[in-house]
């Protein structure tokens, strides 16, 4: 009777992954997947922390240089790209640990975290150094990731 439990917890619908299957070699390889995600999520937090002190220090640096306790509006946008870059690791963080609970790739995070990559690249754009083609192609990225996005919400 448990074997059927166990049996229903990774053949439920909406389950990508069947851990449980009936070729070791295959739930042999499914444990090794696993351990290298559960690998990732340790470096991602590493990421994370150092992204963290390397906000922390390019701000200070940026703050202690004269003009004192002043910023420049080009250290405001690298200091905000920092941010998000760190926001976006701990977004990946929970698409690795939503996969690790639940089997199944949270795609709706997936591409909540790309809309914020993409804002992020927006954010900090130097419109000094790009070229018009590829201000319109980031726009189409963010179009198509907003219409997705939109898509994923409204069908929930």
């Amino acid at each position: 009777m448990a074997d059927e439990s166990n049996d229903q917890v990774f053949h439920e619908p909406g389950h990508d992954l069947h851990l449980e299957h009936e070729d070791v070699t295959i739930r042999y390889l499914h444990w090794i997947i696993r351990f290298a995600v559960k690998i990732l999520a340790i470096l991602m937090v590493m990421v994370i922390v150092w992204g963290i002190g390397d906000v922390v220090y390019v701000l200070y640096q940026r703050v202690t240089q004269p003009p004192f306790m002043l910023l420049q509006i080009s250290d405001l946008l690298a200091t905000f790209g920092s941010f998000l870059a760190v926001l976006i690791a701990i977004e990946i963080f929970v698409n690795i640990s939503m996969y690790l609970s639940t089997n199944v790739i949270p795609v709706r995070l997936v591409v909540a975290t790309a809309l914020m990559a993409i804002a992020r690249k927006v954010i900090i754009f130097d419109y000094e150094q790009i070229t018009p083609p590829y201000i319109f192609a980031t726009a189409s990225v963010v179009l198509a990731l907003g219409v997705t996005y939109w898509l994923i919400t409204k069908r929930s």
